[in-house]
Formats: structure tokens, C-alpha cells, sequence
């Protein structure tokens, strides 16, 4: 289906680079919304939301309503926000203090106020982003949750999205997409309130978006395709591992699904059972179009070199199919998230396990992590002295402010002694 190949530096080169999607022409058009959704406020919004979304809702904000799912629905929801909920707050970082000498030292954590999410909507319906989003901000003590969401051709949003959104408690729901979503929780609208952080998954108009309005206001990080690295010596599954590179290519056409692997049967394998699966999925076109234009089935010498390409390149899912998945996460310093052992599809880490879904993509986790509790909260510094420990650190710091040239700084402390 896709071809096996040896992994080489042109491999390597063109593998690193990920598909571009933000690009010039992108940022030009969704800086142009942003400015004008900026000075038009609700006008541009609903101007944007007709020309996009092809709908015109009597309101831009959703009335609460109770929305009514199966039985089995309802409790699949309630279990993955409990799920969700029980691993941010035990992964929640804390303050500290800390005084020796009249000095007191510490560090306190902020939550943000008002957080902005982002929930994608067009061919799929996605409560477990929403989850994902809205958990982690409740447990870091987010006052108020504003959900933005694409509308659907009659206004409407998912009873899923709906009823996830109660569950997790969203004070506010707003059936706006796109970056005129980001542009109106950036910088208030008169139905919609500004926001002090934006989160959340989008398309390249929603990810050049959160770029334009960061000096402005904070974002979680820009997300490009969804990517997944599997990594095999040769015993796993191969149908397992196919299922799961299907699985991430039916996201999205530009959708990155890579296994790299030390056996050649193996990759193979994989191949064989690619071409069996997927046909007869209803998203086949999407998963053909994802596999032919950015898949990749790779062998290497063993599983150091593996190691080495994924630290490289990064991955937003990085599945260890191995016979000792812990000994080799010991190695791993680059990825938004680890799946160990052929029994951890990435589609349990979508459905609210617990850890977050919502992870950096393009490279990015060289630099950042996934979206958490932590996202939504700024660790604020605190010094508290006494005369004495004023004293004692004096000959310190009054010496580094001369070493610097600084005098009013050595004065402001020696004033006080």
C-alpha cells in the first residue's frame, strides 16, 4: 500500500520537515479576519460565519438547553471527564515557601481567569477535545470556559458537544468557527467575552490565527496534522500496528502516520495489512490520501537507530511496540505523547484515559508539552525579608550591584540598614 524503504538522510531531510500548512497566503487571509472581527465585532463575526459555514443562527451564542444522548453515550462522556479529571489533579503542579535566616521564599501558581477553547467541527464531532480542554482548565481553577465551535448547516451544534460541555460545566457555548472563533474570544465581541488564554485543536486558518493574536493573548501552541511514529523490533502485531496508522490518517489528508521498524518482514506485513483495512472504512478517501501523500514504512538497523529518529523527529504520538516498551522510554527526550506496548492504541489516549489528547504536532514537542492543568496556570515568585535577613544577604547583593554599575540598586538596600 504504502511501500517499504530503508530510512536514509533523504528520508530523514524530507520526513523532518512535516507538510506545510500555515502558509503566506493563510496568515494573509486569516490576519484579514482577525482585524476585521477586531473592529467589526459581532457584524464581522456573523459576516464570516454566513460566508463560511453557510448559516446564519438567530443568536451567536448557544441556549442552554438539556441535550439528550443514549444511555450509553452519556455514560461513556461521564466516565471520560472522571478519567480525565482524576489524572490532571494528581499532575497538577503546587507552590512552594520556604525561609532559613529571616528570608522567606517561595513560588505560588495563578490560574487564569478566563480561558478560550476551540473545538473543530466540519466532518467529525469531537466531545473528547472538549473534554480534554475543559477538564484540564477546570482543575487549574479557570473562573469562566468559553466554548467556540463551528455551527452546522441548519446552526446547530452536537448533542455530543452539548452534553459534554454541560458535563464539564462550559459556562458559555458560541457557534462560531474559524479564525473569526479566535479573533472574537481574543479581543471581545459584544456577545462574546474576551479571554485571557486560548486552547484547543483547528485547521491552518485556526492555527494562523492563534499565531496573529498571541501578542495579545496566550495560546496552548499552534497545531499542525496529527502525526503518529510507531516504533517495532519486529514482535509486534502487524495488524495492530496498520489499525493504528490507519487510525490517525482518517483525522486528516495531511495526516503524518510513520512506522520505523528493525525488521523488513515486519514493515512488510504492515503493508499487506494496510491494503486489507482500510478499503472498507467509510473515511477511505481521507486514510488513502493521508497513507499515499505523507506515510512511510521504514526499516533500520536496530532499535538505537529508531530511538534516535524519533527523538529527532518529534512526534505528537509516539507508539513503542516493542518487547520492553519502559527500557526504551528511558530514551525517548522528544514527544507529545508515549504509547507502551502493543495493547496502548493512540485511540485509548483520544478517548479520555486520562492523559491528554491535545499535544504539540510539526516538531513542536522538541519545545513544548501537551496541553494540562499547568497550560492554564502562571507560577508567580515572592520574597519576603526581615531586617536581619536583609542584613545577611546585603554584602551579596550589594556587591553584584556595584560589580554591575547599578548604585540606586546597592543604595535601596543600604537605605534600609
Amino acid at each position: 500500500m504504502i511501500g517499504v524503504r530503508r530510512l536514509d538522510e533523504i528520508d530523514r531531510a524530507a520526513l523532518l520537515r512535516r507538510p506545510t500548512v500555515v502558509t503566506p497566503e493563510v496568515v494573509e487571509a486569516a490576519a484579514k479576519i482577525v482585524a476585521e472581527v477586531r473592529s467589526g465585532g459581532d457584524d464581522a463575526v456573523r459576516r464570516f460565519t454566513k460566508q463560511f459555514d453557510k448559516v446564519d443562527p438567530p443568536t451567536l451564542e448557544v441556549p442552554r438547553t438539556k441535550p439528550r444522548l443514549s444511555s450509553a453515550e452519556e455514560k461513556a462522556i461521564g466516565e471520560a471527564v472522571r478519567r480525565v479529571h482524576d489524572y490532571h489533579r494528581q499532575a497538577i503542579p503546587k507552590g512552594f515557601e520556604k525561609t532559613s535566616r529571616g528570608v522567606t521564599v517561595g513560588k505560588t501558581m495563578v490560574p487564569y481567569r478566563t480561558a478560550g477553547i476551540y473545538i473543530p467541527g466540519g466532518l467529525a464531532v469531537y466531545p473528547s477535545s472538549l473534554i480534554m480542554c475543559a477538564v484540564a482548565a477546570e482543575v487549574a481553577g479557570v473562573e469562566t470556559r468559553v466554548l467556540c465551535t463551528p455551527p452546522g448547516p441548519d446552526g446547530s451544534i452536537p448533542a455530543a458537544v452539548l452534553f459534554a460541555a454541560e458535563v464539564c460545566g462550559v459556562e458559555r457555548i458560541f457557534r462560531i468557527g474559524g479564525a473569526q472563533a479566535v479573533a472574537a474570544m481574543a479581543y471581545g465581541t459584544k456577545s462574546v467575552p474576551p479571554v485571557e488564554i486560548i486552547v484547543g485543536p483547528g485547521n491552518k486558518f485556526v492555527t494562523a490565527a492563534k499565531r496573529i493574536v498571541n501578542g495579545d493573548v496566550a495560546i496552548d501552541f499552534l497545531a499542525g496534522p496529527t502525526e503518529v511514529l510507531i516504533l517495532s523490533d519486529g514482535s509486534a502485531s502487524a495488524a495492530f500496528i496498520a489499525a493504528d496508522l490507519i487510525a490517525q490518517a482518517e483525522h486528516d489528508p495531511l495526516a503524518c502516520p510513520l512506522l520505523v521498524t528493525t525488521s523488513a518482514k515486519q514493515a512488510h506485513d504492515v503493508d499487506i495489512e494496510l491494503g486489507r483495512q482500510f478499503p472498507e472504512l467509510e473515511r477511505r478517501a481521507i486514510i488513502e490520501a493521508a497513507l499515499k501523500g505523507q506515510g512511510a514504512l521504514l526499516v533500520v538497523d536496530d532499535l538505537d537507530e529508531a530511538i534516535d529518529f524519533a527523538n529527532e523527529y518529534a512526534a505528537e504520538h509516539l507508539v513503542l511496540a516493542v518487547r520492553n516498551p519502559r527500557k526504551a522510554m528511558k530514551s525517548i527526550r522528544h514527544a507529545g505523547a508515549v504509547f507502551l506496548g502493543e495493547y496502548s492504541p493512540v485511540a485509548s489516549g483520544d478517548y479520555c484515559v486520562g492523559p491528554n489528547s491535545t499535544l504539540p504536532t510539526l516538531g513542536d514537542a522538541r519545545r513544548s508539552s501537551g496541553l494540562s492543568a499547568s497550560t492554564f496556570l502562571k507560577s508567580i515568585s515572592y520574597e519576603l525579608l526581615t531586617r536581619a535577613g536583609l542584613k545577611g544577604i546585603a554584602p551579596m547583593a550589594t556587591t553584584l550591584a556595584t560589580t554591575e554599575g547599578l548604585q540606586a540598586h546597592r543604595r535601596s538596600i543600604e537605605v534600609r540598614l
